[in-house]
């Protein structure tokens, strides 16, 4: 008999245990990368403004306030974890952002509220992804914009740090769906496909302090893995470092833009 080489699902990441406290500082981004960011979705909402936003998933606010301040605001940062939560709110304030607790399948926001919904690498712990598509859905306006930044299991980016976590790819195939997957939900939820966008990320920075940022572990794919694999990875990475033959490689975030109904 064959072996079931199935992808088994994988548990669900207990943001509260471990990667609130240096998810912040591990996933920091400078001002010129949140720009470009703003930029990006910029481009694909509404000229008009102020525009209403749900951050959902908004974790530690890592673009919260950019949002309010890009966009005007007011923007909810919808977070179900408490620890990330807190941190947001310590961190991350401004005078048009408050944070909330839910999650997507349960917004804990008005009908129609928002001119957007930003979800930013959160999609893919969403349990019940139906739901969670019914709820945008719910909270958006007519015509309103969901801008859904994920990774898709049919083109896994290839991170500077991939080889030295041989197992992070098949980790991350098992981890997301497909693009074409994620579009076929949205749009049986009611959503119209707007744009399917490809940003580059440069690879840029001090590298050893890119190294530091990666040691706080604030990538989820790493809750998945043994204590041996990291260990061995960042010994690895370490010795790379000394000898100055880290390959700087760019890579590349896509996004899929949907519509609500008119």
């Amino acid at each position: 008999m064959e072996a079931d080489t199935t992808p088994q699902p994988l548990a669900p990441v207990d943001y509260n245990r471990v990667q609130h406290q240096g998810y912040a500082q591990g996933r920091a981004l400078p001002a010129d990368a949140i720009q470009r960011y703003m930029n990006v979705f910029g481009a694909h909402l509404p000229a008009v403004r102020p525009l209403v936003g749900v951050d959902l998933g908004s974790g530690t606010g890592r673009f919260t306030p950019a949002l309010a301040g890009a966009f005007g605001g007011p923007v909810y940062g919808v977070e179900p974890a408490d620890g990330m939560r807190d941190a947001a709110e310590a961190g991350s304030r401004h005078p048009r952002v408050s944070y909330r607790a839910g999650r997507a399948e349960a917004i804990p926001l008005p009908d129609a509220i928002a001119d957007f919904v930003l979800m930013f690498l959160s999609w893919h712990h969403v349990t019940d992804k139906p739901a969670g598509a019914r709820e945008i859905l719910r909270v958006l306006k007519p015509g309103g914009r969901l801008i859904l930044r994920s990774t898709f299991k049919d083109r896994i980016p290839d991170h500077w740090w991939r080889s030295y976590f041989p197992r992070s790819h098949d980790i991350e195939v098992a981890m997301f769906a497909s693009e074409a997957e994620t579009r076929a939900l949205f749009e049986g939820a009611g959503f119209r496909t707007l744009a399917s966008v490809r940003m580059e990320i440069p690879f840029k920075g001090d590298i050893a302090a890119l190294v530091a940022r990666l040691k706080l572990r604030a990538v989820s794919v790493f809750e998945h893995m043994t204590g041996e694999e990291l260990d061995e990875g960042f010994a690895r990475i370490d010795a790379d470092l000394a000898a100055g033959t880290i390959v700087e490689k760019s890579t590349y975030g896509d996004f899929v833009v949907f519509e609500a109904p008119q």
